[in-house]
């Protein structure tokens, strides 16, 4: 983990995501597409999340290509 996101969660910024795995990331942000919640990009970037993690996790095809700019 780099230094920033140490700080960010030394500081209690993400305090929801201190304990988050990548499986449960992944679950979360299939969640939020499917309710339109728009922190997305957070736990994408920082888990570093692939749209085929997404897909195989219960992704609409169309959830995911709509924030495919975000994805690696």
């Amino acid at each position: 983990m780099g230094k920033a996101k140490k700080r960010s969660l030394h500081l209690g910024i993400n305090d929801r995501i201190t304990n988050l795995s990548r499986e449960e990331a992944v679950r979360t942000v299939v969640d939020m597409l499917k309710t339109g919640d728009s922190e997305i990009f957070g736990l994408v970037t920082l888990f570093g999340l692939t749209a085929e993690e997404l897909l195989e996790a219960g992704a609409s095809y169309e959830a995911v290509i709509g924030i495919k700019g975000i994805l690696k």
